[in-house]
């Protein structure tokens, strides 16, 4: 498969959007020619994280498309995680270092469906300064 063919798909938060994305969404899109990125729903972003995210999804979907680093950018679904995923027909997913949710079984789950993909863990970049629940909680006065 050449380079020019290879889809790649990155899914993710994306609150605050800060450097660490930015080098996140470039490196996911170094592993093809074509990247499309995932906005977590704010309900899938409270149920995980315990909160909704400062920014709610259409926001943080703008944010992402501002960066002109991805070619598509959609807001997940609400109920079937993995049906964005069928749509886009990715041959690699890429994953934050800290990304845990929905990874355990994401190879096993899309290879029921038909779905063959490699995927990959993108390196953090500066995680002592750039994750976004210590940007959050510099923004709130020290508050998580």
């Amino acid at each position: 498969m050449s380079q020019s063919s290879i889809r790649v798909i990155a899914t993710g938060t994306f609150d605050v959007v800060h450097a660490g994305h930015q080098f996140f969404l470039r490196e996911a899109k170094k592993l093809g020619n074509w990247l499309g990125v995932i906005i977590a729903r704010d309900e899938t972003v409270e149920k995980i994280k315990g909160a909704r995210p400062m920014h709610n999804e259409v926001t943080r979907k703008c944010d992402i498309e501002q960066l002109g680093i991805a070619d598509t950018v959609v807001i997940g679904n609400s109920g079937d995680k993995y049906k964005i995923i069928e749509e886009l027909r990715p041959d690699i997913i890429a994953l934050g270092y800290d990304q845990r949710s929905f990874t355990n079984n994401l190879t096993e789950e899309l290879r029921q469906r038909g779905i063959f993909v490699q995927v990959v863990r993108i390196a953090a970049f500066q995680p002592e300064t750039y994750k976004s629940s210590k940007i959050k909680k510099v923004l709130h006065g020290g508050k998580p």
